[in-house]
């Protein structure tokens, strides 16, 4: 049985790298599919359509900066000598190859329910560091294990991008809903909690049991593949740089600390006040400030966010054109008339599986689960409305549905796979176990509860 899902996965794994395009070219097809849509199926006229197009481009500036953040506080975070040092001794906790690999799951998924931004980035450097000290792990897996993190759990957690989306004030759907959704609602909801305990425990027991029982079926570093993954430590700061005032600040322990400080001393004062709640704003504020202060300088801090940089310019890129279409879809009346759809599809009680489907197959061709929800969001919410389901029911089967099939699509391995030196194609079996096993638990919940 195992071998044949991995052969449909490998075959699934060719598909995609044959006839599916970037994510950016991608997002360019679907601007003209939803004008297309528009002037097709509404009394919207072409001008307006454009107009609609255009003032709407930039709606989710906001959005798309809070985005930026998430993923470069995280990658800062991960890159700070007190974080790296601290993953390099968990790396040594693990005394079987077995029990490496199950640990390297289990803090995978921890990481990304926490911060899927830090989750992304720790959980590969920790399966590097468990390489280099194990060095007979069978390293397919181990990879593969550092991805159950992106690829099961992180829309569910404490940086979901559409729940902590809902929850922030004067976000670009309050209108619809009628304010803000808080996490009390969806994050911390029961059966949000229950589905991501279930998820966890059965993947965490997927690594265990996937293990490789003869030494011979491990994949197997060579000396040499385990040298390069050795990394060479940052340059220092030279002294000719600057002047010797300036490099007293850029060099000082100080300036991240009284950062940092600063950071806690709003929170602490909010939670005192009773007026903190989890949103968007408040995520990043805490993990900006631990992000530098983390950080041994200013100008640490600096190399680690330039090198963290390189990783949202497809955020940067692409959230204006789903802004673009989220413009044409309301001001054209394009979501009432999907909305029809989806309530003429299903009922009350099935809807919710619905979105989840619906969004998890969206998402294997859109692998962007915050802006993507600027185009389901209009018609999904009203449809949830006329069949009277709660918005945060279907912001929560959204979420699970977006992740899904984050577990055979490469797009966001790509960052571990280049940190690994593995193809997609070598770690899409165990991916497709992920990916069954998390559908089948949400599909289940989400029909149920």
């Amino acid at each position: 049985m195992v071998g044949g899902i991995q052969k449909a996965a490998l075959g699934l794994t060719r598909l995609s790298e044959r006839w599916v395009p970037s994510a950016f070219v991608i997002a360019c097809w679907l601007s003209f599919a939803v004008v297309a849509a528009a002037l097709a199926l509404t009394p919207v006229g072409p001008a307006l359509i454009v107009k609609a197009w255009g003032d709407g481009l930039w709606s989710l500036s906001s959005f798309a900066m809070q985005m930026c953040l998430v993923l470069m506080t995280g990658a800062v975070i991960a890159d700070a000598p007190s974080v790296r040092r601290a993953l390099d001794a968990a790396a040594a906790l693990p005394k079987t190859d077995r029990g490496a690999v199950t640990f390297s799951a289990l803090t995978a998924m921890v990481f990304c329910w926490f911060h899927w931004g830090l989750g992304a980035v720790a959980s590969a450097f920790l399966a590097r560091r468990i390489a280099l000290r194990r060095p007979t792990v069978d390293y397919r897996l181990l990879t593969a294990t550092a991805y159950f993190g992106m690829g099961a759990v992180w829309h569910a957690g404490l940086s979901g991008s559409a729940p902590l989306l809902m929850a922030t004030p004067k976000n670009f759907l309050a209108d619809q809903v009628g304010g803000t959704i808080p996490t009390s609602e969806t994050v911390f909801a029961p059966l949000n909690l229950g589905l991501t305990l279930a998820v966890i425990v059965a993947l965490t027991a997927l690594a265990w049991f996937a293990y490789p029982e003869r030494a011979e079926d491990a994949l197997v570093l060579s000396d040499e593949a385990r040298a390069r993954l050795e990394e060479a430590p940052p340059p220092a700061l030279a002294a000719g740089e600057s002047g010797a005032w300036l490099r007293l600040w850029e060099g000082s322990r100080a300036v991240p600390l009284a950062f940092g400080a600063l950071g806690a001393a709003y929170l602490v004062g909010d939670i005192a006040a009773g007026t903190f709640s989890l949103t968007l704003e408040k995520l990043n504020l805490a993990f900006l400030a631990l992000a530098v202060a983390l950080h041994e300088s200013p100008a640490a801090f600096g190399r680690a966010a330039e090198k963290a940089s390189g990783l949202v310019h497809g955020i940067i890129l692409q959230f204006p054109l789903y802004a673009g279409m989220f413009g044409i879809i309301k001001a054209s009346g394009l979501d009432t008339i999907l909305a029809d759809v989806f309530i003429q599809a299903a009922g009350p009680r099935t809807f919710p599986l619905v979105v989840y489907w619906y969004s998890g197959i969206l998402n294997y061709f859109i692998p962007s689960g915050g802006s993507k929800w600027a185009i389901e969001a209009p018609y999904l919410l009203k449809a949830a409305q006329a069949l009277g389901v709660p918005p945060a029911k279907v912001v929560l089967a959204y979420s699970w549905g977006d992740m899904v099939t984050d577990a055979i699509q490469p797009f966001w391995c790509i960052p571990l796979l280049a940190v690994a030196r593995l193809e997609f194609k070598e770690i899409l079996g165990y991916m497709t176990l992920v990916f069954l096993i998390s559908a089948s638990l949400a599909s289940a919940f989400f029909l149920l509860g």
